[in-house]
């Protein structure tokens, strides 16, 4: 079997990596492909995979997003022209290029995805998709009525495909940087202010960051290379990439607006604070019912429940270990359309 796997962002990066060495494992052939995003190659080079590099990102206005994108998929589609094998199964994390380009092409495609909201996206993508894999925390309704023709479900959520397996984060010395800032230390995301579902809203994490300073070390990961607003005094900022998994291990707490890098801080035992932005997050609500620490405030609340839970890190191997991890489950439902494609 030929695999196409493409990530669109660093998170990606890392999904699709661990999915290509599960279909390797089993003798497959893998073709991996990104995009110039700010952590898309870094994470790749960390992981020490090779993705071919396909068009960038460009979220400065939705027709710059739709030039590349455009640009994107003619590129993809020429890297099957000409004679070239195509692959028997597509796989992605709501990549709208690879959705459009695979089912252009006739090539079956399993599709993940971790929020109902992303509408314009899963416009894009989801009604394309022969299958597309859910956590079990997602409500099947929002994807019905954006045309999905099959739903799998999985009692885990997307990150525990990384945190719970080995070799999927950067070398541990590029976080040595840490060990020279001041305990405790406090981990703010920036809040998605690129992405079509997430308009407006910039700055507030700045803000965030600054209220959060008399609690210990703030460090500030911005979204897009710089943050959108001037940090405060003392507010640390990455000397470079750095690894989400990484840092969400060795912080005291992580705010962020409920994305990626508070769930694997929570699947780590490290206290997660999500500030209520992009509304309902049905998976931050599934791994808080399983007992992992993540908690959601408002915006006028989070400095308060902040320092109630500093450095309250907790023992969660127990709880990570009965979480299904979905690599396999993706895996072998490639291998069903792969079947039914050559049969």
């Amino acid at each position: 079997m030929r695999a196409w796997l493409d990530a669109c962002t660093g998170k990606h990066v890392r999904y699709a990596t661990a999915i290509a060495r599960a279909l390797r494992a089993r003798g497959h052939e893998v073709i991996l492909t990104t995009r110039e995003h700010p952590d898309t190659v870094a994470m790749a080079e960390a992981l020490g995979e090779e993705f071919r590099i396909v068009g960038r990102y460009a979220p400065s206005s939705r027709a710059m997003k739709l030039l590349e994108s455009a640009r994107r998929e003619e590129a993809m589609a020429e890297m099957f022209s000409g004679g070239v094998p195509r692959p028997d199964v597509a796989i992605c994390h709501q990549s709208v290029e690879l959705c459009r380009v695979a089912f252009g092409l006739g090539i079956p495609i399993v599709c993940t995805s971790d929020t109902p909201y992303a509408e314009a996206v899963g416009r894009l993508t989801i009604p394309l998709a022969d299958v597309v894999v859910l956590s079990r925390a997602l409500p099947p309704g929002p994807y019905e009525a954006m045309g999905a023709r099959r739903l799998v479900f999985f009692d885990g959520v997307d990150e525990v495909a990384w945190v719970r397996r080995p070799g999927l984060t950067a070398p541990e010395e590029t976080i040595s940087w840490l060990e020279e800032l001041d305990r405790p230390l406090l981990v703010v995301r920036e809040e998605e202010h690129g992405a079509s579902y997430a308009r407006g809203g910039r700055g507030i994490m700045v803000e965030v960051a600054r209220a959060l300073r008399k609690l210990g070390t703030v460090v500030f990961l911005p979204r897009y290379g710089k943050p959108t607003s001037r940090l405060p005094d003392g507010v640390v900022l990455p000397p470079g990439f750095v690894d989400g998994v990484l840092l969400s291990r060795e912080a005291d707490l992580v705010v962020g607006v409920g994305g990626t890098l508070c769930r694997e801080a929570a699947l780590q035992g490290t206290p997660a604070l999500v500030v209520s932005y992009v509304g309902r997050i049905h998976v931050n609500e599934y791994l808080a019912e399983k007992g992992f620490p993540i908690t959601e405030a408002p915006l006028d609340g989070v400095a308060g429940l902040a320092e109630e839970l500093l450095g309250r890190r907790e023992d969660v191997g127990g709880l990570l270990a009965e979480l299904e991890d979905p690599v396999d489950l993706i895996v072998g439902l490639a291998e069903e359309l792969a079947s039914r494609q050559q049969s």
